[in-house]
């Protein structure tokens, strides 16, 4: 039996094109690679538009992606690709992996927001693994990242609004409803989307301020293409923000909205910024039309101020890709259409039966004319739709030659943008002398810093040096303490002794008053016995007179009383004597306590004389050691508010934006700084208490209060750089505002008169005040409970197991239909 595999080689030598059995096969495989949805082109795409090259990603492997996710409606091949780049090991390869992921979610087909739902911790991995990192590309990432998670759960959140946020105004009304509360909600939710969408760019454009790079630069052009995307949001996000604002204003008064209207303007003005710094680079003028913001916000106090509002409209105007030929969609013929007629023909006259008689292959040959006549079906179907990419493909090449024309007067242009160059790298030059300058001083700063520490070392050298003298002085205290105990003691015992002779001494005069006495009743009675003794001599001689007899008995008696007489006045003499020596004893006796109570005046005074020395001498130490004291807690609290005055000076810092920390640090700063005031507020009480005690307790509780503080407002500048705005603004204020009650605290403690009223309530409630604010940054998967967490390991090792399983089945398939299809040199090649 003939078969068309029997046909002569020279009648198919004489075809203009392929084999009808090729053409076949090679519509059966283009139709194979349309109904499987071009996952190799879709990986070849993949890997060419998120690479490590620092260049901008081309339209061309982005509207391949984009095309991918409406054929299979979704977003599934892409993420199976995606999921196998190695972001952590790139910030390049993560930045346009974010462009690219905005540009599907933008333009992809709509299933596209629930795939990318399912990766939202792909993402923000992603991004808190960059956000950590010191990298310039790593800090846009992290950004990027967290505009795309809003983006995500916003549009999850209000499936009315698609994620190229174009929509028409009657749809935003029937969003927006009649309760107030959910037009308010809205619009924070409107706000905090357009906070991120300028935060990258104002990121995005501090970095190219910082270098003063061109935008002609491929490095430049990889970070500022994402931006287009940024700038097609912020139009229809400034829109919408406008009419709700409008809204809200008709609806609750004018002092409500207040914050809102703040937050508009500072929206407003960093749009406006970011628009005009735009419109100026060559780099967008060529990709996209910038609309133009009025001079002022809208005035939303005057409702008639609605009609003059003018939606901005983004324009993106239609070229062919950078640096390519326009390739072909489909594959075209290149044999004219009466070829399957001259084919047709061609096996009749080869294969025509003698007789007319028909056999098998005029059975095979009718077949074939059919299937001719299908495939010519389906061939002008073909045509047609080459037609129309050849009309697309035409229109590109007049937009193309209008953009020659274009180029041409940018060439024009770039003669003026080159003088302006110059005059940039002049100023480039000047910024570089500024920059050595700036070097020269932080060298400066560094050797002040140096001089600090070791002026910091001195004083807590001279502060040993005092608290030695001070022990030493004390020890000297004691020892004149205890020799003013013993003059005391010796002043008490010359007192007693003093006491006991005055007692004596009273005691001699009262016995020699008695005596005297006594003598001086006996001399009476003498006297009285004398006289009685002369009256009976004068009784007796007038008795002699009058009685001569008795001459002799009275002569007798007479010689009698003289010798009696005698007797007394011997008596007398004696006693006289006794009473002379009686008194010089008592005045011996009286002038030697005199002289032993002069001498004990004389030691007393020598004693107190030195005792009074030394006091003054102590006093004078003592003041001496006060002033010391205060001069070292002067200095200690001088060098305590340069710390805080540091650390409050970086919260607005441009050069510390780069600085970033974690909420957990930082609650431990923050705890760490709280639990020091306590041992400061010890060491004031007991130097207030006791200003003579040591005030090294103070010193050093005010020295760790002053690090962990500044460490603290340190710590807080840079955890606000990760976190949203509304966290950020409060926590820098609050930080700001512990470094100001810390300092007036401080600026208390300079002054003798305030000292005692220092008090560290307000440096408290604003330390508590970061501690509040970073227990609220903190990741909120950090309060799952360990139960939770088991069951969430489990579940990601049980579906990584399952994705491992698929993973090794596909990469089997592979290699299966590797070894079908392929032998040698290309085997070896694929099981490599």
């Amino acid at each position: 039996m003939n078969s068309i595999k029997n046909v002569p080689a020279r009648v198919l030598s004489r075809r203009g094109g392929h084999s009808l059995e090729a053409e076949r096969e090679q519509f059966d495989k283009s139709q194979a690679r349309a109904a499987e949805g071009g996952g190799g082109a879709a990986a070849i795409s993949i890997s060419k538009a998120i690479n490590t090259q620092e260049a901008p990603v081309k339209e061309k492997h982005a509207r391949r992606i984009i095309l991918g996710t409406h054929h299979e409606k979704g977003a599934f091949t892409f993420w199976s690709y995606a999921i196998g780049l190695p972001l952590p090991s790139s910030a390049i390869l993560s930045w346009k992996f974010c462009h690219v992921l905005h540009k599907v979610l933008r333009d992809g087909h709509p299933n596209v927001l629930q795939d990318c739902q399912r990766y939202r911790s792909n993402i923000r991995e992603t991004g808190d693994l960059w956000g950590h990192l010191h990298d310039r590309y790593g800090q846009l990432v992290n950004i990027y990242t967290r505009l795309l998670l809003t983006k995500i759960s916003f549009h999850i959140k209000h499936p009315e609004f698609p994620p190229g946020l174009e929509v028409s105004d009657e749809v935003l009304e029937k969003t927006a409803g009649t309760d107030v509360n959910n037009i308010f909600q809205l619009t924070v939710e409107l706000f905090d989307y357009l906070d991120w969408e300028l935060k990258l760019s104002e990121s995005v454009f501090r970095q190219l301020n910082t270098s003063m790079a061109v935008s002609q630069m491929s490095a430049v052009q990889c970070r500022l293409a994402p931006l287009i995307q940024v700038i097609q949001d912020c139009s229809h996000l400034y829109h919408y923000a406008v009419k709700l604002m409008f809204k809200l204003h008709s609806c609750l008064p004018a002092d409500t909205l207040q914050g809102h209207r703040d937050r508009f303007h500072e929206q407003f003005r960093s749009l406006k910024n970011f628009f005009k710094k735009a419109s100026d680079m060559l780099y967008f003028k060529r990709l996209i039309q910038i609309p133009r913001l009025p001079e002022s916000p809208p005035n939303f106090l005057r409702a008639s101020a609605l009609a003059e509002h003018v939606k901005p409209v983004v324009v993106i105007p239609e070229e062919a890709p950078e640096d390519e030929e326009p390739e072909n969609l489909i594959e075209i013929s290149t044999a004219s259409t009466t070829e399957p007629q001259i084919t047709s023909d061609l096996f009749e006259q080869t294969f025509r039966p003698p007789n007319g008689i028909r056999d098998d292959r005029d059975v095979q040959i009718e077949s074939l004319k059919k299937e001719v006549e299908t495939l010519r079906a389906e061939m002008e179907k073909i045509k047609l739709e080459a037609q129309r990419y050849v009309t697309q493909l035409k229109a590109q090449v007049n937009s193309l030659e209008g953009e020659v024309e274009e180029q041409r007067k940018q060439k024009q242009k770039a003669l003026v943008d080159n003088e302006q160059l110059r005059d940039e790298l002049e100023r480039l030059q000047k910024a570089k002398q500024d920059s050595d300058r700036s070097q020269r001083l932080c060298a400066e700063a560094e050797k002040k810093a140096n001089a600090t520490e070791i002026r910091y070392t001195k004083l807590k050298e001279k502060h040993s040096e005092l608290i030695n003298t001070h022990a030493e002085l004390l020890r000297k205290n004691a020892d004149t303490a205890k020799q003013l105990t013993v003059t005391q003691q010796s002043q008490e015992e010359v007192a007693r002794v003093k006491e006991q002779l005055a007692f004596q001494v009273e005691q001699v005069k009262r016995e020699a008053e008695m005596k005297l006495e006594d003598q001086s009743v006996q001399l009476e009675q003498l006297r009285r016995e004398l006289d009685a003794r002369r009256d009976e001599l004068d009784q007796a001689q007038r008795s002699l007179s009058h009685a001569k007899q008795a001459g002799a008995e009275l002569s007798a008696q007479v010689e009698t009383l003289h010798a009696e007489k005698e007797v007394l006045r011997r008596s007398v003499s004696e006693k006289e004597c006794e009473l002379l020596s009686t008194r010089g004893l008592v005045e011996e006796k009286e002038l030697q306590l005199s002289q032993e109570a002069d001498k004990a005046t004389r030691e007393i005074r020598e004693l107190q004389g030195r005792l009074l020395e030394k006091s003054n001498q102590e006093q004078s130490l003592q003041q001496k050691l006060l002033d010391e004291q205060f001069s070292i807690l002067q200095e200690t609290v001088r060098e305590a508010e340069d710390i805080l005055r540091d650390a409050v000076a970086k919260l607005d810092d441009p050069l510390h934006v780069r600085c970033t920390s974690s909420p957990d640090y930082l609650l431990s700063r923050a705890q760490a700084a709280l639990e020091s005031t306590g041992a400061l507020e010890n060491g004031h009480a007991q130097y207030v208490a006791s200003m003579a005690a040591d005030a090294a307790g103070l010193v050093g509780a005010l020295a760790r209060f002053a690090h962990l503080t500044a460490d603290t407002i340190v710590n807080g500048s840079a955890t606000s750089h990760l976190a949203p705005t509304d966290h950020a603004d409060r926590l820098t204020e609050t930080c700001r505002d512990c470094g100001q009650q810390s300092l007036d605290y401080l600026g208390k403690l300079k002054d003798k008169q305030t000292l005692g009223h220092a008090e560290l309530g307000d440096v408290r409630q604003a330390l508590r005040g970061v501690q509040q604010l970073a227990q609220e940054l903190r990741p909120k998967s950090l309060d799952i409970k360990q139960e939770e967490l088991g069951d969430m390991v489990e579940k990601e090792m049980a579906s990584t197991s399952e994705a491992i399983e698929d993973a090794v089945r596909r990469i089997e398939e592979m290699m299966s239909q590797a070894r079908n299809e392929s032998s040698g040199v290309k085997l070896e090649v694929n099981e490599r």
